[in-house]
């Protein structure tokens, strides 16, 4: 199909002159003799390039083109100026308008020919180029969503992984990831950060891999060697975790989720908001579910009973503001499905 030029002109003569010599090139013309016509012409059509002339009564070409640049559906025809003007000063006001570029009245059909020639030429590049973008943005795009896909399936294994150490605490790691999340959610952070906080926190206990599986599972009170033995599982998380580069933040939830708001917890006792924010979530996800868990010696404990421990924990073991969500959330739980299964 021909590219299609609409020359704009209150002068026949120009608009004569300008149509027999793109036609001749096979140039598909369309002439108007104002800018008000231009607008009308532009709701039901769309030419490839226009070529607009600056002094016309009613409507000039700097009425028009700024009508044309704040349609969305026409701000990207390209436009030049025709003008028989041989100033700076309306060429420098021109460009800033939005024309592309200049062509002297009264024409020289080899310039008015060349002119347009290299227009329409830079817009197929132009548009050449955009698909090509487009196309290699999709590539990337699916390579990205799949390596996504993968890394989740990975971290997930890796998790399942984790709980298939302890007897007692099967889907562990999915509901503290969920748990988190949820609160996450509902403190207001974007789903980038509910995801991030979510891949935590199926990570949290990546570290008991290094714990024996006889002080994971053991029945009885463990001796005051085998809880230090088991105190060290954040350090070991973290040090497993820091080699992944790409998402250096996996390290906080493993590290920092058994510290406390009051500063008595470990590895590094720290407190309030030196923690880091994902941690302190993920420590009250982490403390609801091994509560309404099975363990060796209990079996899952009563609502109510879980809420008065967060209710006493509220900032001397967790930070308030999570608690009081995680509360609203065992709350609106009435059925008691916030548990191991």
């Amino acid at each position: 199909m021909s590219d299609w030029i609409l020359v704009v002109d209150d002068d026949t003569s120009n608009l004569r002159m300008a149509s027999h010599i793109l036609s001749k090139e096979n140039l598909r013309v369309s002439c108007l003799k104002s800018g008000e016509d231009t607008i009308r012409f532009l709701e039901e059509n769309r030419p490839d390039l226009i070529l607009l002339d600056i002094h016309m009564p009613g409507m000039d070409g700097f009425d028009t083109i700024a009508a044309v640049r704040s349609n969305e559906k026409t701000a990207d025809i390209p436009v030049i100026f025709l003008t028989a003007d041989d100033d700076s000063e309306t060429e420098t006001k021109g460009l800033k308008a939005g024309a592309m570029d200049f062509i002297k009245k009264p024409f020289v059909p080899e310039v008015l020919l060349l002119r347009v020639r290299h227009m329409i030429e830079l817009i197929r590049l132009q548009t050449d180029l955009a698909r090509e973008v487009e196309k290699k943005t999709e590539v990337v795009k699916a390579q990205h969503e799949k390596l996504e896909r993968i890394s989740m399936q990975i971290v997930k294994t890796l998790s399942g992984a984790i709980d298939a150490k302890d007897t007692y605490t099967n889907g562990h790691s999915n509901r503290v990831a969920d748990y988190s999340r949820e609160i996450a959610k509902r403190a207001g952070f974007s789903e980038k950060k509910q995801d991030d906080i979510y891949m935590m926190g199926l990570l949290h206990d990546v570290g008991k891999i290094g714990i024996p599986e006889a002080i994971i599972n053991k029945p009885a009170r463990l001796s005051d060697e085998e809880y230090a033995e088991i105190k060290t599982h954040p350090l070991l998380g973290a040090g497993i975790l820091k080699n992944i580069t790409e998402f250096p933040q996996l390290t906080v939830g493993a590290r920092w989720h058994h510290e406390r708001y009051d500063g008595k917890g470990y590895p590094d006792g720290i407190s309030g908001e030196e923690i880091p924010m994902e941690a302190r979530i993920i420590a009250i996800a982490d403390a609801y579910d091994a509560m309404s868990s099975r363990r060796s010696y209990r079996d899952v404990l009563p609502q109510d009973v879980i809420r008065a421990e967060l209710v006493k924990g509220r900032g001397t073991q967790f930070d308030p503001k999570f608690a009081d969500i995680m509360l609203a959330m065992i709350d609106a739980d009435t059925d008691y499905q916030m548990r191991e299964k």
